[in-house]
């Protein structure tokens, strides 16, 4: 068994964010969102996986990433020259699949559950596609599946204008090597694409087994603002615990589940969590509320912060306002003129320069 994540495509939902990188390495609790997904595949005892990266932001994610040793994995890096859809991105790695069955995940998909369980229902009923489903509100956003009382699966829909169910795939797949007979069987859709679903329901027509199972947990796409700032959230809920390992003087105060890294230092600062502040920052005069992830190296003074993602080396002075639901880029600076609104919210592009008035 291997694994095929995917970290190509352009991120335009998450601009200006994803104009300087890529959108799967944003950090959710101080993480890049692609790391969960390694680390869940690696859970489910896959090793060898596969990385599709794009000529635009492939080379920070092979920097960021690397060779796999810290997930106790093999990671191979496969080149799309351009975005030509799910299907042609595993024709693009059929080298490296081989003859083999595959997990694909989407690399800015972030879910609750293990793969484990979905893994041995792959195998033990020896399927040729299981697809992971998700009840949704808007389900013309995604691609959309019929199942019959059974819970086969008998249409995908990708997009539809008249959605059969409100059951959206979920960006998670189990393969065996005959999706690529399927796939060089298809044509590309409308927008130009090779289209997963369209692989999936040649192989319904071909009569090969192919199986639905639900999620029970929680599913985000994190392709926009509030979905990512809902990661953050959720991760920052379930996994955070205490370990406070900076400096933190005697006029601060640190409530609930919070996390300081090495080298962080906060003078006159209360935190409430759930909280999360990375290493060698500086916070001075500082409210930093639930739900806040604060990344490597960032200086925050007379900031008043809260349900907010804070990227590294980013800088923020002076707002006497509270910052709600706010993603703030990479080597930002974000200052203050006098005379403010009473709110504000912003999503904050890498090395910009805000002053508010």
């Amino acid at each position: 068994m291997r694994a095929l994540i995917l970290s190509g495509g352009k991120g335009t939902r998450l601009r200006p964010l994803t104009h300087t990188g890529a959108k799967q390495l944003v950090p959710v609790a101080n993480k890049p969102i692609l790391w969960y997904g390694i680390e869940r595949i690696v859970a489910a005892g896959v090793t060898d996986i596969g990385i599709i990266i794009s000529p635009e932001t492939g080379e920070e994610v092979r920097s960021k990433t690397g060779n796999g040793d810290r997930f106790g994995a093999r990671i191979t890096y496969i080149l799309q020259e351009q975005p030509l859809g799910l299907a042609h991105a595993v024709k693009t790695a059929q080298p490296f699949l081989g003859d083999e069955p595959f997990i694909m995940y989407l690399g800015d998909n972030l879910i609750e559950n293990q793969l484990q369980g979905f893994l041995t229902t792959f195998q033990s009923e020896h399927l040729d596609a299981l697809i992971l489903l998700r009840p949704v509100p808007n389900p013309t956003a995604f691609g959309v599946a019929k199942l019959d009382e059974q819970g086969r699966v008998l249409e995908l829909v990708e997009k539809p204008q008249h959605p059969p169910s409100n059951l959206a795939l979920v960006g998670i797949y189990l393969f065996t090597p005959m999706i690529h007979r399927a796939i060089a069987q298809i044509q590309p859709s409308a927008r130009g694409e090779l289209e997963i679903t369209d692989a999936i329901q040649q192989l319904i027509r071909l009569g090969h087994p192919v199986k639905a199972c639900q999620l029970e947990g929680w599913w985000l796409d994190t392709g926009k603002k509030d979905d990512l700032l809902e990661a953050n959230r959720l991760i920052l809920d379930s996994d955070l615990t205490t370990n406070i390992q900076g400096e933190i003087d005697g006029q601060s105060q640190v409530i609930g589940r919070v996390q300081i890294g090495v080298g962080s230092k906060l003078v006159n600062c209360t935190v409430r969590g759930p909280v999360k502040i990375g290493e060698n920052c500086y916070l001075e005069n500082c409210f930093i509320g639930p739900y806040s992830s604060i990344a490597d190296g960032v200086t925050l003074q007379e900031v008043d912060l809260e349900h907010s993602v804070i990227l590294d080396r980013a800088s923020i002075a002076g707002i006497h306002q509270r910052l709600v639901d706010s993603v703030i880029g990479q080597r930002a600076r974000l200052t203050a003129a006098p005379r403010r609104p009473k709110a504000s919210r912003f999503l904050i592009g890498d090395d910009c320069q805000i002053e508010l008035s």
